[in-house]
């Protein structure tokens, strides 16, 4: 189980997982010594999944406990699971771009589809190309969402922000916010030099990439760890930051702040998270259970209203449920059937997956995202 990724995974990447292995033990819940428990499923995670509120009923359900070890960033969570002894983990939440390594690493289970209520979900959702590999399932979709551009409302109108480019106007000089995170950020940049899929990017247009991306380097204000990106927009540091979506910009706007996101005319990307059971669990049958109970209506519903964090969801009875018990959150997360939703702009060809580079490797780009910094 140790150390089996691909040569292409970016080593400055892995190192700075490595490095920040102990600090997110001391901060998390999980412990190694309590990792072979029965009772206790360990979780590997983006922060926040351990909120009562999206695990209490299972845990009650289930007369057990979910220990948590949080991770932030697709590299520093590839760098925990490939450290960790077999058995210290039970599931792992992971973006589905990431999934390819961890099944070519061999560190996820194959998933029977019977056993998840696939069928519940959208028909573009069920069998979602980033979790199938020769026709055989490792991860589920448990939500998801858009990013585009954001934007404070007070500088801007949607017709502004309806194409990239109003990043590179005098207005904007100064203003342009980055989440530090190459993926996002690059990838909408790829989509206003017009390239879809952004990510499989030939020599030529990979060089008119970092060309284009270091010409932002005088309008940019700053690059932000997901509180920063709050922080930022909320005191007018950044007017616009590409790379984020809803599940920031929705939550502060409920709060007064003047933002919003938009979907730009040169296309959106899309994230998406997966619940995967990790290879040498001991405890494979709870671990299943806390998938079906994640992409089951009530544990859909609690997914997309959560407080801090509201996402889209794949279940079209997670929808239903939402509309019966929460009708005014449906119409706010465009989660309805009788109103324009968020399935439109995915069915309108808008979105593309947020995926890995194709041909050229991370550290390539984690290169010319450092280098962007630095000017």
């Amino acid at each position: 189980m140790k150390n089996r990724f691909p040569i292409d995974l970016s080593r400055r990447g892995f190192l700075q997982g490595a490095a920040a292995t102990g600090a997110l033990a001391a901060t998390s819940r999980w412990s190694p010594a309590r990792a072979q428990d029965p009772q206790v499923l360990n979780y590997l995670s983006w922060p926040g999944n351990a909120d009562p509120y999206l695990i209490e009923a299972f845990e009650k359900e289930n007369n057990c406990k979910i220990m948590i070890k949080e991770y932030v960033g697709g590299d520093q969570m590839l760098a925990v699971i490939n450290q960790a002894p077999p058995g210290s983990f039970d599931v792992v939440l992971a973006d589905a771009e990431y999934m390819h390594l961890l099944h070519d690493a061999d560190f996820i289970e194959e998933l029977d589809p019977a056993d998840y209520p696939l069928e519940d979900f959208w028909p573009e959702f069920q069998k979602f190309p980033l979790h199938w590999f020769d026709d055989k399932l490792y991860g589920v979709m448990t939500d998801f969402g858009y990013l585009g551009l954001s934007y404070n409302t007070d500088q801007y109108t949607p017709e502004e922000v309806d194409s990239y480019a109003v990043m590179w106007s005098e207005k904007a000089r100064g203003k342009v916010g980055f989440f530090d995170w190459y993926l996002p950020s690059m990838g909408c940049v790829s989509l206003s030099n017009g390239v879809r899929p952004p990510f499989a990017l030939s020599g030529d247009q990979f060089e008119a990439l970092q060309q284009k991306l270091y010409s932002l380097s005088a309008q940019t204000s700053g690059f932000y760890t997901i509180a920063d990106i709050f922080s930022s927009l909320t005191n007018g540091q950044a007017h616009l930051i590409p790379g984020i979506g809803e599940w920031i910009t929705l939550g502060l706007r409920q709060g007064g702040v003047p933002v919003d996101t938009h979907i730009p005319a040169e296309g959106g990307l899309q994230w998406t998270e997966s619940l995967s059971i990790v290879k040498g669990s001991p405890k494979t049958d709870l671990a299943r259970k806390f998938i079906q109970y994640t992409t089951s209506p009530e544990g859909q519903v609690r997914q997309a209203t959560k407080v801090d964090n509201k996402k889209s969801i794949p279940s079209v009875k997670g929808w239903e449920l939402l509309n019966q018990t929460m009708p005014g959150e449906a119409e706010i997360l465009r989660m309805t059937f009788d109103a324009p939703n968020v399935m439109d702009a995915y069915r309108a060809g808008r979105i593309n997956f947020r995926e890995l580079p194709s041909n050229q490797t991370i550290e390539d780009w984690n290169d010319v995202w450092s280098e962007f910094k630095s000017l």
